[in-house]
């Protein structure tokens, strides 16, 4: 009889216990709710290039990582010269070895020319990436990496052009200026904050392995440039494509605000060739 009772009560107190901590009760998946629709390219943030730039990588990694190839051996090779040979090396070389990799994102993102077409990109490329390389040279001089990256918003949109609208070189530079001009701000913020989000992710991971060997650093910076160019690249291609949506929005025909309509309070307003009059 005690034990029976003594059991029958243990049960009971488990039943309030499992009430009380919840415990014991299924509670069925509630599903997320959908993520909004990304915004059209043409009212694209900066925030969601950057986030279409990671999607594509993920989506494209192999062809998206091998973008990082010739800037990662480009900035490995700059920190073994010095001097004349590594002035020589980053003017000349530098400039058309991130051309090329732009052009291969630009690739990624739109159908491109083929042909002469792919000379013109590497000699816009060459004319939009020279600051950076003459900024690695210079960085005592002040403000020179802010103006590197204000002439490469200029300029270099006209690798995209040269490449999708298969145009000449000047042709080319002249809707690159064209494009970077339908919303500068949204240009050098875009390309500012993808430089920005790739060289703190390169910090990171030298602090994280600062405690290893000369050489272990230089491996580790090697990936860094091999995995986190790619992602300024694309974002940089992808760019083209919200650019190229803003100056085709600006000259769709806008519908007037008053509708055509007569305005109540001026019945007779000048320049309307049917104004309202009295009889």
């Amino acid at each position: 009889m005690l034990r029976s009772s003594a059991a029958s009560g243990l049960v009971l107190a488990t039943h309030k216990l499992d009430s009380i901590t919840g415990r014991g009760t299924r509670f069925e998946r509630v599903p997320r709710p959908p993520l909004p629709p990304p915004l059209p390219p043409e009212t694209r943030t900066v925030g969601q290039l950057v986030a279409e730039a990671v999607k594509l990588y993920g989506a494209r990694f192999w062809p998206s990582l091998a973008l990082g190839i010739g800037p990662a051996l480009f900035g490995v090779a700059d920190r073994e010269l010095e001097g004349a040979a590594r002035a020589v090396f980053d003017l000349i070389l530098g400039p058309l070895v991130f051309g090329a990799s732009y052009g291969g994102a630009v690739a990624l993102v739109r159908p491109i020319g083929r042909g002469r077409y792919v000379l013109v990109a590497l000699a816009a490329g060459f004319v939009a990436f020279l600051p950076i390389c003459l900024a690695r040279l210079f960085r005592d001089f002040p403000g020179i990496n802010l103006m590197a990256v204000a002439w490469l918003a200029f300029f270099c949109l006209a690798v995209p052009a040269a490449l999708v609208e298969r145009r000449g070189f000047v042709a080319a530079l002249r809707r690159g200026v064209q494009l970077a001009r339908a919303d500068y701000i949204h240009v050098l913020g875009s390309l500012a904050t993808l430089i920005i989000t790739i060289f703190l992710t390169g910090l990171v991971l030298f602090f994280s392995l600062r405690a290893l060997s000369d050489q272990a650093l230089r491996v580790a910076a090697l990936l860094a440039l091999l995995v986190l160019t790619p992602i300024f690249m694309l974002g940089a291609a992808i760019l083209y494509v919200d650019q190229e949506a803003r100056v085709e929005s600006s000259s769709r025909p806008r519908r007037k605000r008053d509708a055509d309509v007569h305005s109540a309070f001026e019945s007779d307003g000048a320049g309307r060739s049917d104004a309202e009059v009295e009889p």
